[in-house]
């Protein structure tokens, strides 16, 4: 009968075993460090979302779910101040749908080119705040990138909006 094993007395086994196997497992412990590091962010460590949009220079419309402030310009172009507080199962859809469409891969700086338009676009900066992470995106609807990027961007926006007008409608009856 055959004896297998292994036995690390051979010299090219150690060889191997040195060259392949523990640059292999360091590279393993150094690519999950920074997986488990940028880790998602998670629900549980959730602190407050804010939007605010409009042009550049005035960012009329404001949303903080920390102290629940709520203004915008309705249809009659007069500010509308209210106080509106999400519940918990709205904040989780909304770290959800941000997760889904990959707000966390975001760039920071989507701002587009108001030469070419000579117009002002509409501004957006969506904020969510965690325990001990944060993450920005100020997106301009002239943005000139990626497509999926843009779509995601508006589906985030139409998302939360659709979120803070179901709870008004809610809060009003």
């Amino acid at each position: 009968m055959a004896y297998i094993g292994f036995k690390l007395s051979n010299p090219k086994r150690i060889f191997l075993v040195l060259s392949i196997v523990l640059p292999f497992l360091f590279y393993c412990l150094y690519y999950y460090h920074h997986m488990l590091k940028n880790a998602p962010y998670r629900f549980t460590d959730f602190d407050s979302i804010s939007i605010q949009y409009g042009t550049r220079d005035s960012l009329l419309n404001k949303y903080d779910s920390k102290t629940g402030n709520y203004q915008y310009l309705n249809n009659h172009d007069s500010l509308v101040k209210i106080h509106l507080l999400l519940t918990n199962k709205d904040l989780l859809y909304l770290h959800h749908k941000a997760a889904e469409l990959g707000f966390w891969d975001f760039p920071e700086n989507e701002t587009g080119d108001t030469v070419k338009t000579g117009k002002q676009p509409v501004r957006y900066i969506i904020e969510y705040k965690y325990k001990h992470k944060r993450k920005k995106v100020v997106f301009d609807e002239n943005f000139d990138g990626d497509p999926r990027l843009i779509d995601a961007n508006r589906g985030l926006i139409k998302e939360i909006n659709q979120v803070l007008n179901r709870e008004e409608g809610d809060q009003k009856k």
